[in-house]
């Protein structure tokens, strides 16, 4: 089982760390034009953040249903729950870039910056080029939840690699080279989504063509009407109506999330641009150390959804128990990398001695991302396998409110109103963060036996 768990583990490690390697690199390279730069890009980053957080169903719900399928040998479902998926996410990124000036004048409100507007005027200026690239990465995210879905995790590694090495030359020719700025970052980022896309249907077509030609033969279709009758097929009523009541589920738990992430960002602006950039900086800690849970997580969908396909729990009981114990031996390396490494990995992001400074005061928050955060990746994962979203969703209701309260009543008991301290005030936002992460571990620990085990059966 461990064999199965780190043949699906590392190749999904592989593809997540190339995510914060990208987010590194872009952040090196704004970082060192300003200030007003690095708060740009992440608040530019965190609007793109807000947008398709929502619409992670689209890789999750994919992967859940594509494993239950796999693990119950129905190959004509699978290939229908892939139609689905990609369907729904073109038409979700149409409407995305045809609401692209209200979204833009909502982030206006949302991400103010009252000390240094400028900051906002890169921000939306990478937005409006960016957003070009949304029928890419929700189209992405139907591919690589459908491959996960299908136990192989190295197709989405070889084309997250393809993909961020296009970003990363694209954004260095365009901002190096051509000298165009922030919006040089966000058009790398466009053409890698197209990239990436490209070579996803290539793949796909190439390993898994034949299980669609088997689909077409066993319907007796011929070419003319296939595709007309694989839409129909695929979006059957009571077929869509799963669909989306599990991803319902998942679209209402990842708002959650992609409101607290929003609002750490916006919360950091408003105490100084300063904290902005400090906390951005810090909040890499997070991203490292999530991305490389992640790649646990989506082998433990992987898996737990085939077992629950396959009715087989006593192979289910043990996955979770290895995914389990592996997030503790990750927790504890990753605790021990930051005590004693932290202040290096500072610098390649900025070389501003302020910020640095400044973020070497709240390195401690660094120690206890993995401590609070490893159980919550991992649940996350075994959950969305099972399709088990309800409990998902209820968790995080929980967690999220948790973080407000903290915060908002932080705010009242421990700040001057009319003069607050910026380094107390940006510890309430981070204790409110940690009781979040640690929260939504534990309330998806609780009813396992219930939510998880009972579905094998």
């Amino acid at each position: 089982m461990n064999k199965r768990i780190l043949g699906l583990a590392i190749p999904n490690i592989i593809t997540n760390i190339t995510v914060p390697l990208l987010g590194m690199v872009d952040l090196a390279i704004v970082g060192h034009l300003s200030i007003a730069h690095l708060g740009a890009i992440a608040i530019g980053t965190q609007i793109f953040n807000l947008i398709y957080w929502n619409f992670g169903f689209l890789r999750m719900g994919t992967s859940g249903f594509t494993a239950q399928a796999y693990g119950a040998q129905d190959m004509a479902e699978a290939v229908r729950i892939f139609v689905r998926a990609i369907t729904l996410a073109f038409l979700i990124a149409l409407l995305l870039i045809l609401l692209q000036w209200p979204i833009g004048k909502l982030s206006e409100v949302i991400f103010r910056v009252d000390q240094e507007p400028r900051i906002l005027q890169l921000a939306l200026s990478y937005f409006f080029v960016r957003i070009w690239a949304a029928p890419a990465t929700l189209g992405l995210y139907a591919v690589k939840g459908w491959f996960i879905g299908m136990q192989n995790s190295r197709l989405p590694m070889w084309i997250a690699i393809f993909l961020n090495l296009v970003n990363i030359v694209c954004s260095l020719l365009f901002v190096l080279g051509f000298h165009w700025g922030i919006r040089g970052v966000a058009l790398g980022t466009v053409i890698a989504q197209y990239s990436g896309l490209a070579v996803g249907v290539f793949f796909m077509m190439h390993k898994y063509g034949h299980l669609f030609s088997q689909y077409v033969r066993e319907q007796g279709l011929t070419f003319s009407n296939k595709i007309v009758r694989l839409l129909q097929d695929s979006l059957q009523w009571e077929q869509m109506r799963r669909f989306f009541k599990i991803n319902g589920d998942i679209f209402l738990r990842t708002v959650c999330l992609a409101t607290v992430f929003t609002f750490i960002t916006a919360a950091s602006g408003r105490i100084s641009p300063a904290v902005l950039a400090i906390d951005t900086l810090l909040m890499q800690f997070f991203t490292i150390f999530s991305y490389m849970m992640d790649g646990f997580a989506f082998a433990g969908e992987s898996l737990v959804g085939r077992y629950i396909g396959a009715k087989d729990p006593k192979s289910l009981r043990l996955a979770v128990r290895l995914l389990l114990l592996w997030g503790l031996g990750l927790t504890l390396f990753f605790t021990v990398l930051y005590a004693f490494s932290g202040d290096q990995f500072l610098r390649i992001f900025s070389q501003d001695p302020e910020v640095i400074e400044g973020a070497i005061v709240y390195m401690f928050w660094t120690l206890a991302i993995p401590v609070c955060g490893f159980s919550a990746f991992l649940f996350d994962g075994i959950y969305v396998g099972a399709t088990a979203t309800r409990t998902m969703r209820n968790s995080m209701f929980v967690a999220s409110a948790s973080f407000f309260i903290i915060y908002f009543l932080g705010r009242q008991l421990f700040l001057d109103q009319q003069n607050p301290d910026p380094f107390i005030w940006n510890n309430i936002l981070w204790t409110a963060f940690m009781v979040y992460l640690a929260l939504r571990g534990i309330l998806l620990a609780v009813p396992l036996k219930r939510a998880i085990f009972s579905k094998a059966y």
